[in-house]
């Protein structure tokens, strides 16, 4: 076995204490014997999201001698109360331990830089891998079958049953509904996110007529009794008069028809997209990303592909998919769609002209359109790291992580304003926002109705009418920025160092050309003089510029490997990704080297 790097694992600390542990705190001393894997994550971010599903496999076949302990570091303000964290857990379905740590105590003890990030602890206490972004559980399960043999032979293995305690199931209609639809009859239609089913309810919002799904995760067609979806989000109406539906962790958009009860799927195939796979072509042979909501747009359905930062179509006539807008960087950048960077845009609407597909553009914490043109303009927001509860001008108004948005008659729009509990509204014809109601649980989307608008209050599990207000809610201006810390740097020269190592029984996969890709910009762009650009090496020279004291570096890394193995002619290979936005401040003591781990530990010389 080749010689692993061992660093003693600091011990977990966070003030909102343990979930799903029967409220039994634990240290690491108590897991002594066991693997553990730490999984930073917070609940806005679609990245951690997906390793929250590439996880459960191996949780569920290793559950005697691994312990998964979710790490809860928050990036809005929001995702630093702890009522919002329980509700996660269980919206998510997480089955593992969660230690909350609101003030990032142990994200800073172990140095990490980005969100989603797995910390592998071998029995004996100490750190032997960490991996950044997606794409890493085959990596894991490897490491974790060497760890189970040698801890095994030296009697340093222990098995049993792990800390995790499930919560007491609760009886609701609904449980953190998604979206919803007017029905022609005055009925809606609701995504039920976290029982994997579609909802039927009568005029009032409350009565249930039928249910579509079994409730148990999973993607198969069929009548009501047979079909399965995975966390399904959006929902919109075909020409055809079908329901298209945005099934987010099956990364497929199934369609409802409501006269026979039978669902089928549009397109999509059951598997998450990856950089280097196609971008169009058969919808049924083309990979999605957690398509998080749908609207019909001009002659085709639009997508909200929450978790490339895109925005994709659907053509009924063509049965094909194509990206649409969005490079799969993220941040916010306007223009031409092709050039347009998002950030897991989450919730559509059709101006009442049909000339403007506004998009929640969430991480951003924005309000956004796409015109005629296809061009990419920004009505609301700053980028990744800045957010609030201001009204007034827009160019000055903040939102927190709005995950939906509902045109109105008189062509301003209702914004679905999740993290503030808030239901908020901009008038391209004043470029004024305001304030709609608040105390209004995340907020996920809203439909009018007879004037009226029927909000999804997600954290209430339920569909509540609210009359639009005469007057704005006056609210306390409220900014923010995220808690976490800058990275201080040196100014001048910085060496950017993506670290790699292929995971044990891998090779980096060269048959068609580098195996690894690089790209790096910054915000605002002036923070860097030199060194932005696409290339294929993970270290690059940067040179930062005089007078810029203090940005956000992005940077994006991907790198391919297959399983080294001579005799196997059709090896399997394995993409590592992950798009880091790392908040910087140039000091004349910052470090003049900046690491960012995707996968092994950082060695520098």
């Amino acid at each position: 076995m080749a010689t692993r790097a061992r660093v003693r694992a600091p011990e977990l600390i966070g003030k909102g204490g343990w979930l799903n542990t029967g409220d039994q705190q634990y240290t690491l001393a108590d897991l002594r014997g066991r693997i553990v894997i730490l999984d930073f994550w917070t609940f806005c971010c679609v990245n951690c999201l997906h390793v929250l599903d590439e996880l459960r496999e191996l949780e569920e076949k290793h559950r005697d001698t691994v312990v998964i302990i979710g790490v809860h570091s928050p990036k809005f303000v929001h995702e630093a109360e702890h009522q919002a964290v329980v509700d996660a857990v269980e919206r998510y379905e997480v089955h593992h331990p969660v230690l909350d740590d609101p003030e990032l105590a142990t994200w800073k003890q172990y140095a990490v830089r980005a969100w989603p990030t797995l910390v592998v602890i071998d029995p004996e206490g100490y750190v032997v891998a960490q991996h950044a972004g997606e794409g890493h559980a085959h990596a894991i399960e490897k490491l974790v079958q060497e760890l189970e043999d040698e801890h095994g032979t030296k009697g340093t293995l222990r098995r049993g049953d792990g800390p995790y305690v499930a919560p007491e199931p609760v009886a609701t209609h609904l449980r953190f509904p998604g979206k919803a639809l007017l029905l022609p009859d005055g009925g809606f239609l609701v995504s039920d996110t976290t029982r994997h089913r579609l909802v039927e309810l009568d005029a009032d919002g409350e009565t249930v007529r039928r249910h579509f799904g079994t409730g148990e995760r999973g993607l198969r067609d069929g009548g009501p009794d047979e079909a399965r979806f995975s966390e399904p989000q959006g929902l919109a109406v075909l020409p055809d008069g079908r329901i298209a539906v945005a099934d987010t962790v099956n990364h497929a958009i199934r369609a409802l028809d409501l006269t026979t009860g039978v669902t089928g799927t549009l397109a999509g195939t059951g598997r998450q997209w990856w950089q280097g796979t196609p971008t169009s072509g058969p919808a049924r042979e083309v990979d999605l990303s957690s398509p998080w909501d749908i609207a019909w747009f001009g002659d085709r359905l639009w997508i909200a592909m929450a978790g490339v930062h895109q925005l994709w179509t659907y053509d009924p006539e063509s049965a094909t998919v194509r990206v649409a807008a969005g490079t799969t960087n993220e941040g916010l950048v306007d223009g031409p769609a092709s050039d347009a960077w998002f950030a897991q845009p989450s919730g559509l609407a059709v101006s009442a002209d049909g000339e403007r597909l506004w998009v929640a553009d969430s991480e951003t914490s924005a309000l956004r359109w796409v015109d005629r043109d296809e061009h990419v303009r920004t009505a609301v927001g700053e980028g990744l790291f800045d957010f609030g509860h201001r009204d007034g001008a827009a160019g000055q108004a903040l939102l927190q992580h709005p995950l939906g948005v509902t045109a109105l008659p008189d062509g301003s729009v209702a914004i679905s304003d999740t993290y503030n509990h808030a239901l908020r509204r901009y008038d391209p014809a004043s470029g004024e926002v305001t304030t709609l109601a608040t105390d209004v649980r995340e907020p996920s989307d809203a439909v009018l109705v007879d004037g009226d608008l029927v909000v999804v209050e997600s954290a209430r599990h339920r569909l509540t009418r609210l009359r639009l207000p005469e007057e704005a809610v006056r609210v306390a201006d409220r900014a923010h920025r995220t808690r976490r810390a800058a990275t201080e740097i040196a100014p001048g020269a910085l060496r950017l160092d993506v670290v790699f190592e292929a995971p044990a029984g891998q090779k980096l996969d060269t048959r068609y050309g580098p195996s690894t890709r690089l790209l790096v910009s910054a915000t605002p762009p002036e923070l860097l003089a030199e060194g932005s650009g696409t290339g294929t090496d993970l270290g690059r020279d940067l040179v930062l510029a005089d007078g810029v004291a203090e940005g956000v570096l992005h940077v994006s890394a991907m790198a391919a490997s297959c399983d080294d193995d001579p005799a196997n002619e059709y090896p399997a290979c394995h993409v590592h990704q992950q798009d880091w936005g790392v908040p910087v401040r140039v000091t004349a003591d910052g470090e003049p080297r900046l690491a960012l781990v995707l996968a092994g530990m950082d060695s520098p010389s």
